[in-house]
């Protein structure tokens, strides 16, 4: 190839990853995540699977009520500016900004109010665990995606451990049946388990899939055991410590063998897939996944208030979705 030739594919290229890098936003600097993620983007030598997108602008709020999470906004803010992140006053600023957005507000509370904005734009987002605090807001944000047309997902990072994805395609043969662990600490504004045991329940129906009949629930004051029946006869457990060692993990009963469910594998391994969809625009988890997983946290804390009775799933989504229509009317989205 002559030189002059080599020359202006050499520079075409050069466009070509320039044009091509995607913007993010990020709403909430209160979370550990969000300083996790920008450190793999805004690097000078970002994995392949992470190269051509870059965090830009940040709002940092993030909740201003549960301190353990307002207290973290200065530091991490410190963190982002940096790293080469723009701070904005406002989500519309943002919007500005960017082509598609992380939302990682860890207050679950205001999630519909900050992802509703966001919809409105058009703009995909990945919303971090929990996509709300309660099943209503979880399936009204659902709801405003269909109205608005627009890409949405959430996951833990939990989802995507190499052995839970191995469980995910069948690579042991049909789950049979599955007991799955995680810690389970509490957070007053938050119904039990969406502040933190959602990520044992995601593992569990990572490896399970869905379609829950019905869920029962036993507790004490350091543990909750959970009791889901598929509605093919399956029965799956989570249990939600909070005494004893912090860990992830679990068995599943496979018909090939009983494997030892995946645990935390690092956040990069959640990054990739949120990059992958916010290239593709394709969601990569069903939304009725996720919200069956937030009705099934709900199903358990309704056996609770009726001393571990068997609750059925069907009936806690209608409520759910009754309540939501409501949520939706009441602020004009």
């Amino acid at each position: 190839m002559k030189i002059c030739n080599l020359i202006a594919l050499m520079f075409f290229c050069f466009q070509l990853t320039a044009q091509e890098t995607v913007k993010i936003g990020i709403i909430g600097l209160d979370t550990s995540h969000s300083p996790a993620f920008i450190k793999m983007l805004n690097t000078d030598n970002p994995l392949p699977e992470h190269q051509g997108f870059k965090v830009v602008a940040a709002y940092p709020y993030g909740s201003k009520t549960i301190k353990s999470s307002y207290d973290r906004i200065p530091g991490y803010t410190e963190e982002a500016v940096k790293a080469g992140v723009k701070i904005v006053n406002s989500i519309g600023e943002l919007l500005q900004e960017v082509d598609c957005v992380m939302l990682e507000t860890n207050d679950g509370n205001i999630h519909l109010e900050q992802a509703a904005e966001v919809m409105k734009s058009g703009k995909p987002m990945f919303i971090d665990k929990p996509v709300a605090a309660k099943l209503s807001d979880a399936i009204a944000i659902f709801l405003l995606a269909d109205k608005y047309n627009v890409p949405i997902f959430s996951a833990s990072s939990l989802r995507y451990s190499k052995r839970n994805q191995e469980l995910r395609k069948g690579e042991y043969g049909k789950v049979l049946g599955a007991d799955c662990y995680s810690p389970a600490t509490s957070e007053p504004s938050h119904p039990d388990f969406s502040w933190y045991g959602i990520h044992g329940v995601e593992i569990l129906y990572t490896v399970m899939g869905t379609n829950c009949g019905s869920v029962s629930r036993v507790s004490s004051e350091g543990t909750d055991v959970v009791t889901g029946l598929w509605n093919d006869g399956r029965i799956g457990t989570f249990r939600g410590c909070r005494t004893g060692k912090s860990d992830y993990g679990g068995t599943a009963f496979c018909e090939k063998n009983n494997v030892a469910v995946g645990g935390y594998d690092g956040y990069g391994v959640l990054l990739t897939e949120i990059l992958i969809f916010f290239r593709t625009k394709v969601v990569p988890i069903p939304p009725a996944e996720t919200i069956e997983i937030f009705t099934f946290m709900e199903a358990s804390n309704e056996s609770k208030r009726h001393d571990g009775k068997l609750i059925s799933m069907e009936k806690t989504y209608l409520k759910g979705l009754k309540e939501a229509a409501k949520i939706l009317k009441n602020k004009g989205y």
